[in-house]
Protein backbone atom coordinates (compact mmCIF):
# COMPACT_ATOMS: atom_id res chain seq x y z
CA UNK A 1 0.00 0.00 0.00
CA UNK A 2 1.22 3.48 -0.71
CA UNK A 3 0.51 5.70 2.06
CA UNK A 4 1.23 8.61 0.30
CA UNK A 5 -1.99 8.00 -2.12
CA UNK A 6 -4.20 6.61 0.49
CA UNK A 7 -6.41 8.13 3.35
CA UNK A 8 -5.64 6.63 6.48
CA UNK A 9 -7.63 7.11 9.61
CA UNK A 10 -5.20 6.05 12.98
CA UNK A 11 -7.59 4.87 15.92
CA UNK A 12 -6.04 4.23 19.22
CA UNK A 13 -8.81 2.54 21.12
CA UNK A 14 -9.16 3.36 24.82
CA UNK A 15 -10.98 2.14 28.14
CA UNK A 16 -11.37 6.18 28.47
CA UNK A 17 -10.94 7.84 25.80
CA UNK A 18 -10.86 6.79 21.55
CA UNK A 19 -8.66 8.59 19.61
CA UNK A 20 -8.56 9.08 15.95
CA UNK A 21 -6.56 10.87 13.85
CA UNK A 22 -6.70 11.51 9.32
CA UNK A 23 -3.99 11.20 7.42
CA UNK A 24 -4.11 12.50 3.87
CA UNK A 25 -0.89 11.85 1.30
CA UNK A 26 0.87 11.10 3.98
CA UNK A 27 0.41 14.09 5.92
CA UNK A 28 -1.66 14.52 9.28
CA UNK A 29 -4.69 17.16 8.74
CA UNK A 30 -7.10 16.25 11.90
CA UNK A 31 -7.08 14.35 15.07
CA UNK A 32 -9.65 14.50 17.62
CA UNK A 33 -10.38 12.52 20.96
CA UNK A 34 -13.58 11.83 22.37
CA UNK A 35 -14.83 10.36 25.86
CA UNK A 36 -15.71 6.51 26.27
CA UNK A 37 -17.28 4.78 29.09
CA UNK A 38 -15.89 1.33 27.96
CA UNK A 39 -16.33 -0.50 31.26
CA UNK A 40 -20.07 -0.79 30.59
CA UNK A 41 -18.96 -2.51 27.42
CA UNK A 42 -18.43 -2.62 23.66
CA UNK A 43 -21.19 -0.82 22.88
CA UNK A 44 -20.00 2.35 24.46
CA UNK A 45 -18.04 2.73 21.66
CA UNK A 46 -20.68 3.19 19.27
CA UNK A 47 -22.01 5.89 21.45
CA UNK A 48 -17.93 7.12 21.35
CA UNK A 49 -18.15 7.34 17.35
CA UNK A 50 -20.98 9.25 16.74
CA UNK A 51 -19.56 12.02 18.43
CA UNK A 52 -16.99 12.12 16.61
CA UNK A 53 -15.82 13.98 13.64
CA UNK A 54 -17.42 13.17 10.15
CA UNK A 55 -14.10 12.28 8.58
CA UNK A 56 -13.96 9.47 11.26
CA UNK A 57 -17.16 7.91 9.29
CA UNK A 58 -15.50 8.06 5.65
CA UNK A 59 -13.74 5.33 3.48
CA UNK A 60 -10.10 4.92 4.60
CA UNK A 61 -7.66 2.62 5.18
CA UNK A 62 -8.02 2.30 9.31
CA UNK A 63 -4.67 1.05 11.39
CA UNK A 64 -6.11 0.57 15.47
CA UNK A 65 -4.08 0.19 18.07
CA UNK A 66 -5.69 -0.13 21.54
CA UNK A 67 -5.22 0.09 25.44
CA UNK A 68 -9.13 -0.44 25.86
CA UNK A 69 -8.73 -4.38 26.13
CA UNK A 70 -7.74 -4.20 29.91
CA UNK A 71 -10.91 -2.81 30.53
CA UNK A 72 -13.06 -4.85 33.17
CA UNK A 73 -16.13 -5.31 30.74
CA UNK A 74 -13.69 -7.86 29.71
CA UNK A 75 -12.72 -11.26 30.66
CA UNK A 76 -8.95 -11.18 30.19
CA UNK A 77 -6.40 -9.23 27.68
CA UNK A 78 -7.34 -11.73 24.70
CA UNK A 79 -10.88 -11.30 25.15
CA UNK A 80 -10.71 -7.62 24.97
CA UNK A 81 -8.30 -7.81 21.91
CA UNK A 82 -10.46 -9.92 19.81
CA UNK A 83 -13.88 -7.81 20.88
CA UNK A 84 -12.53 -4.84 19.94
CA UNK A 85 -10.68 -6.05 16.52
CA UNK A 86 -14.43 -7.09 15.95
CA UNK A 87 -16.01 -3.72 16.69
CA UNK A 88 -13.47 -2.12 14.33
CA UNK A 89 -13.79 -4.69 11.60
CA UNK A 90 -17.73 -4.34 11.33
CA UNK A 91 -18.13 -0.37 12.22
CA UNK A 92 -14.99 1.22 10.20
CA UNK A 93 -15.53 2.03 6.50
CA UNK A 94 -13.00 0.42 4.66
CA UNK A 95 -9.63 -2.14 5.21
CA UNK A 96 -8.59 -2.71 8.93
CA UNK A 97 -5.42 -3.20 10.33
CA UNK A 98 -4.70 -3.76 13.69
CA UNK A 99 -1.37 -3.08 15.00
CA UNK A 100 0.88 -5.96 16.90
CA UNK A 101 3.92 -3.61 17.58
CA UNK A 102 7.04 -6.00 17.28
CA UNK A 103 4.88 -8.65 15.08
CA UNK A 104 3.84 -5.56 12.58
CA UNK A 105 -0.11 -5.35 11.44
CA UNK A 106 -2.48 -8.10 11.46
CA UNK A 107 -5.83 -8.76 10.63
CA UNK A 108 -9.23 -8.35 12.55
CA UNK A 109 -9.73 -11.83 12.75
CA UNK A 110 -6.14 -12.86 13.41
CA UNK A 111 -6.06 -10.28 16.46
CA UNK A 112 -6.68 -12.88 19.00
CA UNK A 113 -4.15 -15.02 18.34
CA UNK A 114 -1.91 -12.21 18.39
CA UNK A 115 -3.22 -10.64 21.76
CA UNK A 116 0.15 -10.79 23.39
CA UNK A 117 1.66 -8.28 20.94
CA UNK A 118 -1.45 -6.29 20.07
CA UNK A 119 -2.66 -5.53 23.84
CA UNK A 120 -1.49 -1.91 24.94
CA UNK A 121 0.66 -1.56 22.12
CA UNK A 122 0.29 2.23 21.16
CA UNK A 123 3.19 3.07 22.90
CA UNK A 124 5.67 0.93 20.44
CA UNK A 125 3.39 2.66 17.44
CA UNK A 126 4.31 5.84 18.54
CA UNK A 127 8.42 4.49 19.37
CA UNK A 128 8.86 3.51 16.20
CA UNK A 129 7.42 6.83 14.49
CA UNK A 130 9.65 8.71 16.71
CA UNK A 131 12.45 6.37 15.65
CA UNK A 132 11.78 7.34 12.09
CA UNK A 133 13.08 10.77 12.56
CA UNK A 134 15.99 10.40 15.15
CA UNK A 135 18.11 7.53 16.39
CA UNK A 136 18.11 7.93 19.63
CA UNK A 137 15.68 9.51 22.15
CA UNK A 138 13.67 8.96 24.99
CA UNK A 139 10.47 8.67 24.18
CA UNK A 140 7.86 10.70 27.36
CA UNK A 141 4.50 10.66 26.44
CA UNK A 142 2.17 11.12 29.51
CA UNK A 143 -1.59 11.14 28.76
CA UNK A 144 -4.87 11.14 31.32
CA UNK A 145 -3.94 8.14 33.54
CA UNK A 146 -0.18 6.83 32.35
CA UNK A 147 3.16 7.94 31.12
CA UNK A 148 5.33 5.88 28.57
CA UNK A 149 8.88 6.29 29.21
CA UNK A 150 10.24 4.38 25.79
CA UNK A 151 14.06 4.43 24.83
CA UNK A 152 14.60 4.95 21.14
CA UNK A 153 17.92 3.74 20.23
CA UNK A 154 19.28 2.82 16.48
CA UNK A 155 16.12 4.52 15.47
CA UNK A 156 13.79 1.48 17.05
CA UNK A 157 11.90 1.17 19.72
CA UNK A 158 14.60 -0.38 22.46
CA UNK A 159 12.12 -1.04 25.63
CA UNK A 160 13.45 -3.94 27.90
CA UNK A 161 9.74 -4.58 28.74
CA UNK A 162 6.68 -5.23 26.12
CA UNK A 163 3.71 -5.98 28.10
CA UNK A 164 2.26 -3.62 30.51
CA UNK A 165 3.39 -5.80 33.76
CA UNK A 166 6.62 -6.07 32.12
CA UNK A 167 7.06 -2.50 31.37
CA UNK A 168 5.64 -1.62 35.38
CA UNK A 169 8.90 -3.72 36.34
CA UNK A 170 11.43 -1.61 33.39
CA UNK A 171 9.91 1.90 34.72
CA UNK A 172 8.87 2.31 31.20
CA UNK A 173 5.85 3.02 32.24
CA UNK A 174 4.29 4.72 35.19
CA UNK A 175 1.21 4.72 36.28
CA UNK A 176 -0.10 8.22 36.48
CA UNK A 177 -1.78 11.02 34.27
CA UNK A 178 -2.58 14.34 34.38
CA UNK A 179 -6.27 13.69 34.40
CA UNK A 180 -7.88 10.25 36.00
CA UNK A 181 -5.29 9.70 38.72
CA UNK A 182 -6.45 9.43 42.41
CA UNK A 183 -4.59 11.92 44.58
CA UNK A 184 -4.15 9.24 47.20
CA UNK A 185 -1.99 7.47 44.19
CA UNK A 186 1.18 10.40 44.80
CA UNK A 187 1.28 10.51 48.43
CA UNK A 188 -0.05 9.34 52.12
CA UNK A 189 0.38 13.03 53.88
CA UNK A 190 0.34 16.35 52.32
CA UNK A 191 1.90 19.53 54.13
CA UNK A 192 -0.58 22.08 55.75
CA UNK A 193 -0.24 25.21 57.77
CA UNK A 194 2.82 24.29 58.57
CA UNK A 195 1.59 20.56 59.49
CA UNK A 196 2.43 17.04 57.83
CA UNK A 197 -1.22 16.20 57.41
CA UNK A 198 -2.61 12.49 57.07
CA UNK A 199 -4.78 12.29 53.48
CA UNK A 200 -8.09 11.01 53.27
CA UNK A 201 -7.97 7.58 52.22
CA UNK A 202 -11.14 8.48 49.09
CA UNK A 203 -11.14 9.12 45.55
CA UNK A 204 -12.00 12.93 46.53
CA UNK A 205 -9.69 14.38 43.77
CA UNK A 206 -7.87 13.41 40.90
CA UNK A 207 -4.73 15.14 39.22
CA UNK A 208 -6.83 16.85 36.41
CA UNK A 209 -7.97 19.23 39.67
CA UNK A 210 -4.41 19.46 40.71
CA UNK A 211 -3.45 20.47 37.32
CA UNK A 212 -6.80 23.03 36.68
CA UNK A 213 -5.82 24.97 39.61
CA UNK A 214 -1.96 25.25 38.78
CA UNK A 215 -3.19 26.48 35.47
CA UNK A 216 -1.22 23.99 33.65
CA UNK A 217 -4.20 21.39 32.20
CA UNK A 218 -4.76 21.78 28.40
CA UNK A 219 -8.08 23.08 27.26
CA UNK A 220 -10.66 20.27 26.50
CA UNK A 221 -8.01 17.24 28.28
CA UNK A 222 -10.19 16.68 31.22
CA UNK A 223 -13.68 14.61 29.52
CA UNK A 224 -14.68 12.70 31.74
CA UNK A 225 -16.64 13.47 34.99
CA UNK A 226 -14.86 14.49 37.93
CA UNK A 227 -14.39 12.90 41.24
CA UNK A 228 -17.87 13.72 42.73
CA UNK A 229 -19.88 13.87 39.59
CA UNK A 230 -19.86 18.11 39.88
CA UNK A 231 -18.13 20.78 38.16
CA UNK A 232 -14.71 21.93 37.41
CA UNK A 233 -15.11 25.55 38.52
CA UNK A 234 -12.39 26.14 40.58
CA UNK A 235 -14.25 26.74 43.27
CA UNK A 236 -15.73 23.20 43.17
CA UNK A 237 -11.93 21.83 42.17
CA UNK A 238 -10.83 23.34 45.45
CA UNK A 239 -13.48 21.85 47.29
CA UNK A 240 -12.45 18.08 46.30
CA UNK A 241 -8.70 18.89 47.28
CA UNK A 242 -9.94 20.26 50.56
CA UNK A 243 -11.57 17.03 51.36
CA UNK A 244 -8.50 15.38 50.53
CA UNK A 245 -6.84 17.23 53.57
CA UNK A 246 -9.91 16.57 55.65
CA UNK A 247 -11.07 20.37 55.01
CA UNK A 248 -13.66 22.42 53.57
CA UNK A 249 -13.53 24.80 50.63
CA UNK A 250 -14.01 28.24 52.98
CA UNK A 251 -10.77 26.71 55.59
CA UNK A 252 -8.24 27.74 53.22
CA UNK A 253 -7.61 30.74 50.66
CA UNK A 254 -7.51 30.48 46.79
CA UNK A 255 -3.62 31.01 47.71
CA UNK A 256 -3.19 28.33 50.06
CA UNK A 257 -5.81 25.79 47.48
CA UNK A 258 -3.26 26.82 44.74
CA UNK A 259 -0.12 26.39 46.42
CA UNK A 260 -1.40 22.49 47.91
CA UNK A 261 -2.11 21.55 44.01
CA UNK A 262 1.32 23.00 43.31
CA UNK A 263 3.05 20.18 45.98
CA UNK A 264 0.76 17.39 44.38
CA UNK A 265 2.05 18.32 41.19
CA UNK A 266 5.79 17.68 42.47
CA UNK A 267 4.96 14.48 44.26
CA UNK A 268 3.33 13.52 40.40
CA UNK A 269 6.89 14.41 39.18
CA UNK A 270 9.16 12.44 41.48
CA UNK A 271 8.08 8.99 40.52
CA UNK A 272 9.14 10.30 36.84
CA UNK A 273 11.99 11.49 37.44
CA UNK A 274 13.12 8.59 39.27
CA UNK A 275 11.89 6.10 35.91
CA UNK A 276 13.43 9.04 33.14
CA UNK A 277 16.65 9.44 35.41
CA UNK A 278 16.75 5.45 35.19
CA UNK A 279 16.04 5.01 31.74
CA UNK A 280 18.85 7.54 30.62
CA UNK A 281 21.72 6.18 32.45
CA UNK A 282 21.36 3.19 29.82
CA UNK A 283 24.45 2.98 28.29
CA UNK A 284 23.05 2.25 24.67
CA UNK A 285 21.65 6.01 25.12
CA UNK A 286 24.09 8.50 24.21
CA UNK A 287 24.49 11.64 27.05
CA UNK A 288 22.74 14.55 24.46
CA UNK A 289 20.01 12.51 23.55
CA UNK A 290 16.66 14.52 23.98
CA UNK A 291 13.25 13.79 25.19
CA UNK A 292 10.64 13.63 22.57
CA UNK A 293 7.48 14.39 24.62
CA UNK A 294 3.57 14.62 23.88
CA UNK A 295 0.12 13.65 24.97
CA UNK A 296 -2.25 15.64 27.27
CA UNK A 297 0.40 15.78 29.92
CA UNK A 298 2.95 17.49 27.41
CA UNK A 299 3.62 19.65 29.91
CA UNK A 300 4.82 17.49 32.76
CA UNK A 301 7.09 15.93 30.41
CA UNK A 302 8.85 19.21 29.10
CA UNK A 303 9.02 20.22 33.03
CA UNK A 304 10.83 16.66 33.37
CA UNK A 305 13.44 17.25 30.42
CA UNK A 306 14.59 20.37 31.92
CA UNK A 307 14.86 18.63 35.31
CA UNK A 308 16.86 16.69 33.71
CA UNK A 309 18.88 18.83 31.89
CA UNK A 310 17.91 17.80 28.41
CA UNK A 311 16.70 18.54 25.61
CA UNK A 312 12.98 18.43 24.97
CA UNK A 313 11.61 18.24 21.53
CA UNK A 314 7.81 18.19 20.87
CA UNK A 315 6.43 15.25 18.86
CA UNK A 316 4.52 17.53 16.41
CA UNK A 317 8.17 19.57 15.88
CA UNK A 318 9.34 16.23 14.86
CA UNK A 319 6.88 15.33 12.28
CA UNK A 320 6.15 19.05 11.14
CA UNK A 321 7.33 17.79 7.65
CA UNK A 322 3.80 15.72 7.75
CA UNK A 323 1.51 18.04 8.53
CA UNK A 324 1.43 18.26 12.75
CA UNK A 325 2.24 21.86 12.74
CA UNK A 326 4.20 22.85 16.18
CA UNK A 327 1.78 23.58 18.66
CA UNK A 328 -1.18 20.93 17.70
CA UNK A 329 -2.44 20.12 20.98
CA UNK A 330 -4.72 17.27 19.67
CA UNK A 331 -2.40 15.83 17.18
CA UNK A 332 0.23 15.68 20.36
CA UNK A 333 -2.89 13.90 22.76
CA UNK A 334 -3.79 11.59 20.44
CA UNK A 335 0.19 10.20 19.46
CA UNK A 336 -0.39 6.91 19.11
CA UNK A 337 -3.49 7.57 17.11
CA UNK A 338 -1.49 9.83 14.94
CA UNK A 339 1.87 7.37 14.94
CA UNK A 340 -0.17 3.98 13.93
CA UNK A 341 -1.88 6.10 11.14
CA UNK A 342 1.66 7.41 9.53
CA UNK A 343 3.07 3.86 9.98
CA UNK A 344 0.29 1.87 8.60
Amino acid sequence: MNRKQTRVVGWDLGGVHVKAALIEDGRVVAASQAACALWRGVRALDDTFATLPDWTRGEAVHAVTMTGELTDCFADRADGVDKLSAWAAATLAGPVRIYAGRSGFVAPEAARAHAGDVASANWHATAALVGRHAQAALLVDIGSTTADLIPVVGGHPAARGYSDAERLETGELVYTGVVRTPLLAFATHAPWRGRRTALMAETFATAADIHRLTGDLPEGADQQHSADLKGKSLRETETRLARMVGRDWDEGSPEEWRALAGWFAETQMRPLHDAAAMLLSRPDLPGDAPLVVCGAGRFLAERLAARLGRRSVPLTGLIAEQGAAEGSDWVSTCGPAVAVGLIG
